[in-house]
């Protein structure tokens, strides 16, 4: 399954960047007995925030869904650090939690949350789908556009 995972990365275009150490006083991830659970991951991409702003003022759907894929590739890049370079390890995504910096008329979270879903489908395949739950709130660190945790059944 590893080859299949690399090999879905490497075809996306997709090079797992070394997992972000935490910016405050928390892990990036914790597992407990079977789960994985990862703390927010932001839409870092080259060691800063790609998409800042809130939806439905100055960012565009298509950028938030940008957003929430950079979070799906650190939520991976965390997964890998947590399971010691074995993403093979996972044997499901049971959720995702996904924050959208947004104006209160804002109302497609959901939409702007299919940019890490159908990633992280295309990623891990049926071990990819997951329950989940899309939020809008007023702001976030570092003006972040999308946060997202993530919380895996591991062997």
């Amino acid at each position: 399954m590893t080859d299949a995972i690399d090999t879905r990365l490497s075809n996306a275009g997709v090079v797992l960047p070394v997992a972000a150490a935490p910016a405050a006083n928390y892990v990036p991830y914790v597992v407990f007995g079977s789960l994985l659970q990862t703390s927010g991951q932001l839409p870092i991409d080259g060691g800063k925030v790609a998409v800042t702003g809130k939806l439905g003022v100055d960012v565009t759907l298509d950028d938030g869904q940008a957003a929430a894929r950079y979070c799906a590739i650190n939520i991976l890049a965390q997964a890998k650090a947590a399971l010691g370079g074995d993403l093979t390890r996972i044997v499901r995504l049971l959720k995702l939690t996904v924050f959208v910096a947004s104006s209160p008329d804002f109302t497609e979270q959901h939409k702007v949350a299919n940019g890490a879903s159908d990633f992280l489908v295309a990623i891990l395949g049926d071990a990819g789908k997951h329950s989940r739950s899309a939020v809008g709130v007023t702001a976030l660190p570092m003006d972040a556009a999308v946060e997202i945790e993530a919380l895996f059944e591991i062997r």
